[in-house]
């Protein structure tokens, strides 16, 4: 029977079918699972039982990936020990040393540096460029190009990807497609079944969506996730079972909580757009990405994350020292409102120049809206802001 998305959220995932009927899934905190006998344990590595030993899997992980591809309608999902970990799997699923990728250049600045530094070390070269224009990415493929990595909603500035014309580009030249889903979710925006290869997600920000665990997850088909599989468990990324419990928990509200939050900043874009203390406000007001659900069209928002760039009047470390309740932290999604500084966080790793590319100055603001009551979350900044005049 054909659900919505707030339904499957709560239900995608077989229960748990144990001799104890227990209405959630228990937490497998073990590290290993024992079996009866030598004929057993040989049967495992035969395909006749489910687990060995937790970092090569466990029924709490294997919950976390399976329900979040099910959202993205995929067939598998495998959870890594966060979003870089699963974006690492993916890639390193893909591309081997000599091998080339093609990437946005205005993607998360973690990934950029774990893109130009450390997989550069590994012998995997990346060439960024400005994705806005897809002419850029047809012009930087090469004969050993193996990826286009981007993302859906891309961070700070929440440029909305034209995914199906990457998708396109990477066809054409036979090239895998990975996009990070992280900002806009499955709520908002499915990119395989735009025809995306690879889909991954910070489990970290809304997935968990509590701001008490750190994860991540990847998904897409079966043959390629074997490889991904392959890259968590050998190279020690797994999650463990407490976290990917505590992941799938907040995996629950997800509906819920990207609709309120979404519907806010909706708001507080709006509201701050007439501000003479803000010179631009960055927020996608249009839909994001094909096929999302339901509640992405009638929730008044796309995504709960506003960046704005204050005006040359404001005094920075004041407005960021009169936000009263607002939290100022390096990351994103959880409940309540909160704040960053991308220049000397996110993209504090960028090079100057990559930064001053992008826009990524010290007026800069990634504002992280909550569920609380839109009008107080709006009067709390347009106070900030005053105080910053």
């Amino acid at each position: 029977m054909e659900q919505k998305f707030e339904t499957t959220v709560l239900h995608g995932t077989k229960k748990n079918q144990g001799n104890i009927k227990s209405k959630t899934m228990p937490i497998y905190q073990t590290s290993a699972f024992s079996f009866g006998g030598l004929e057993e344990l040989e049967g495992y590595y035969h395909g006749e039982g489910n687990y060995l030993y937790s970092r090569v899997g466990n029924p709490n992980t294997d919950e976390l990936g399976t329900a979040v591809a099910v959202l993205e309608g995929a067939p598998v999902g495998v959870a890594a020990s966060s979003g870089l970990s699963a974006i690492l799997a993916g890639i390193l699923a893909v591309a081997k040393s000599g091998d080339h990728i093609v990437a946005a250049a205005d993607v998360y600045g973690g990934s950029y540096f774990m893109l130009e530094s450390e997989l550069r070390d590994l012998g995997v070269e990346t060439t960024f460029v400005p994705f806005g224009d897809l002419g850029n990415v047809e012009k930087a493929i090469r004969p050993n190009t193996k990826l286009l990595y981007t993302e859906s909603i891309t961070n700070p500035f929440l440029r909305v990807e034209n995914i199906e014309g990457v998708v396109a580009i990477a066809k054409e030249h036979g090239l895998y497609t990975m996009v990070d889903n992280t900002f806009a979710t499955p709520y908002h925006c499915k990119p395989f079944l735009t025809g995306v290869d690879l889909v991954a997600h910070s489990a970290t920000k809304y997935i968990g969506g509590h701001s008490d665990v750190t994860a991540g997850v990847i998904v897409g088909e079966e043959s390629l996730m074997a490889k991904v599989r392959s890259r968590v468990v050998n190279m020690g990324s797994n999650l463990s079972p407490f976290e990917a419990w505590l992941a799938c928990r907040g995996l629950k509200t997800l509906a819920l909580r990207m609709k309120a939050q979404s519907g806010n900043a909706c708001k507080l874009a709006e509201a701050l757009r007439e501000n003479e203390g803000v010179e631009e406000v960055y927020y996608p007001f249009g839909e994001v990405g094909a096929d999302a659900g339901d509640g992405a069209r009638d929730c008044g928002g796309y995504g709960a994350v506003v960046t704005i760039r204050l005006a040359g009047a404001v005094n920075v470390d004041r407005f960021f020292s009169s936000l009263q309740w607002v939290k100022i932290v390096p990351t994103l999604a959880g409940v309540e409102t909160s704040v960053s500084h991308p220049l000397t966080t996110s993209h504090r790793a960028l090079p100057k120049e990559a930064q001053e590319a992008l826009g990524i100055t010290n007026a800069v603001v990634r504002i992280s809206v909550g569920i609380e009551d839109s009008g107080d979350i709006v009067r709390v900044f347009e106070s900030a802001i005053r105080a910053g005049l």
